[in-house]
């Protein structure tokens, strides 16, 4: 791919969020990031020049050298920065604009301008010949095969405050099912699917009725050919629906390695561990190991991950503040403290040596106020799974009855998460657990907690 003679018509639109834009190549398995910049009227400040010029490459080498080594080699894929033409860019804009959806700003206007001396603003695009972003291999494609108050939220965790929630007792994988099952039915932003790579289900931006399950089973069914008739006394679409989430509970439950033993490896949470008190998982079952993930799965490799924070946000707060103590007094440190990166095997280690102890020290706060970055990461990723049909001699394949797929899969949206994010995270923090005392107890305001200039939490018995 020669990227001094880009054409616009080689690529499509693929997805976008509020960072950025991506489209892929219609013939190479390769897609494009290009990062928006917020609009003037954010509620977020604008970055320096000089931080946005260090925005893409961070990107890349924090997903190279902190959440791949965590993650695993075979679920991450980092990419690489390249620079575009400019005409070529401002011509994408043009072609992707009429596929963009609920949307009626410029993509060309709203990109961040990583030049090679400067950021740069629209206005003055064109003093510059060449635009900054990542080039990414297609995770849609296989790459192998021939084809509250702080004892509160120890007894609830924060997705039962947030989602308020009754559901059965069930085990893991039956849970899993449950989940999925009500994502299909409720897939708002948080579901896609694509076939042949278009786009076949997803909530639809400007529409309030929800994607057609109907026209999903007309999808799947090639693919489930046994299931085209009564099965287990269930319909005929529903038997394809509960064949397609099997195998997805599959290809997140299997380690990606050959396990001949077929038992399945577990990795479990340590006993001491609180267990939230609105789950409606046995704690009996959780003790006992129930809970346990196949040691290689995606799943407990994310799990891992998000297990760095140990503090949650309001322990995590104050460390916040003792670092923001220490660089009024000592602003040169910043950069010694990797605050805004680099993110290379010196950052690593410094997540992965913290100390458990708090010894009063800055290093303890920047350690774990590290650990707390990487651990939301891993909290807000994004799992990208590609099946197809396989042959009996695949290597790569979920051991179903009938049918077999090879599959992969690969984790997505592996940004670091910024240092100057943490007091909103705070606040948000603290709207969601006075929300939570006041659906479920009806408390009075008074007995809410507030914050205070020092992020003192005083709390009244009830």
């Amino acid at each position: 791919m020669e990227l001094d003679k880009m054409d616009e018509n080689d690529w499509k639109y693929h997805g976008e969020g509020n960072k950025s834009l991506v489209v892929s190549h219609l013939q190479h398995c390769k897609v494009l990031r290009l990062l928006k910049f917020p609009s003037e009227d954010s509620a977020h400040t604008r970055q320096t020049a000089e931080q946005a010029f260090r925005h893409i490459p961070n990107i890349v080498d924090y997903s190279k050298y902190v959440m791949k080594p965590l993650l695993g080699e075979k679920y991450v894929h980092s990419g690489e920065v390249v620079k575009l033409p400019l005409d070529f860019v401002r011509q994408l804009s043009l072609k992707v604009q009429q596929e963009r959806p609920g949307t009626n700003d410029s993509f060309f206007a709203s990109i961040k301008f990583f030049c090679s001396d400067i950021v740069m603003p629209p206005q003055n695009q064109r003093c510059y010949d060449s635009i900054c972003c990542i080039l990414i291999p297609k995770c849609g494609f296989l790459p192998f095969s021939r084809h509250i108050t702080k004892e509160c939220k120890r007894k609830v965790c924060r997705f039962c405050m947030h989602q308020h929630y009754k559901a059965n007792l069930l085990k893991s994988k039956q849970r899993m099912y449950v989940a999925l099952k009500n994502l299909l039915e409720e897939p708002q932003n948080n579901l896609k699917i694509f076939k042949g790579g278009e786009l076949i289900f997803s909530c639809k931006d400007d529409a309030k009725q929800q994607p057609e399950l109907n026209d999903l089973i007309q999808h799947l069914r090639p693919y489930f050919p046994h299931s085209n008739s009564l099965y287990n006394g269930h319909q005929p679409g529903k038997a394809v629906l509960n064949e397609f989430i099997q195998v997805i509970c599959s290809a997140l439950l299997s380690g990606g390695d050959s396990n001949r033993s077929g038992e399945p490896r577990k990795v479990h949470l340590s006993e001491s561990r609180p267990h939230c008190e609105a789950s409606p998982f046995p704690r009996d079952l959780l003790r006992n190991g129930n809970h346990g993930l196949p040691k290689d799965s995606v799943l407990a490799k994310i799990l891992q991950v998000q297990m760095l924070d140990n503090l949650d946000i309001e322990g995590i707060y104050p460390l916040y503040k003792r670092v923001e103590q220490y660089l009024e007094e000592f602003p040169r440190e910043r950069n010694r403290l990797q605050i805004d990166g680099p993110y290379n095997e010196s950052f690593m280690d410094t997540v992965k040596n913290c100390p458990s102890e708090d010894d009063g020290s800055v290093e303890y706060a920047v350690g774990k106020v590290h650990q707390y970055r990487v651990a939301m990461t891993a909290k807000d990723c994004s799992v990208m799974i590609t099946f197809a049909p396989c042959e009996e001699d695949e290597e790569h394949q979920l051991n179903l009855e009938k049918p077999r797929f090879t599959y992969s899969v690969s984790i997505l949206d592996l940004d670091p998460k910024p240092y100057e994010g943490i007091p909103h995270q705070y606040k948000l923090d603290t709207k969601i657990v006075n929300y939570y005392l006041r659906s479920t107890q009806a408390l009075p305001p008074s007995s809410l907690y507030k914050e205070r200039q020092e992020c003192t939490l005083l709390f009244h018995a009830v």
